[in-house]
């Protein structure tokens, strides 16, 4: 067994878990459905975010705004995409979930009042 033989430890992250969902969520809000003008974040289509600074990974659970909707085979490719150019994230993966269903309660009081709703 040589040095090469030697696992290195992984590198220290460059940013916090904090920095990172912030940068992340960042990132969300530059994505936006299809059919409402509001980014996928605040239109509450976002379930959930998990981020591993240690592998420079996050996973997203996020779902749409109609089970039939016509960008459900390509939407996720486009988000793991988005989060991919956050600075201090390698990899991404997305899963669309249909429970619970999205309603637009989930929608931020900004985008309520935005599109006239409140």
């Amino acid at each position: 067994m040589d040095a090469s033989d030697i696992p290195k430890p992984a590198a220290a992250p460059e940013f916090s878990r904090d920095e990172l969902e912030e940068m992340v969520i960042a990132a969300l809000r530059t994505v936006f459905d299809p059919e409402i003008p509001v980014n996928i974040y605040d239109l509450g289509l976002i379930y959930g975010l998990t981020i591993d600074p240690q592998q420079a990974h996050v996973d997203v659970r996020m779902t749409l705004t109609a089970p039939g909707c016509p960008v459900a085979q390509t939407f996720p490719g486009e988000v793991e995409q988005r989060m991919t150019e956050v600075p201090g994230i390698d990899s991404a993966h997305v899963e669309l979930v249909w429970e619970p269903p999205w309603t637009r309660e989930r929608m931020s009081e900004s985008v309520l009042l935005t599109l006239g709703m409140l």
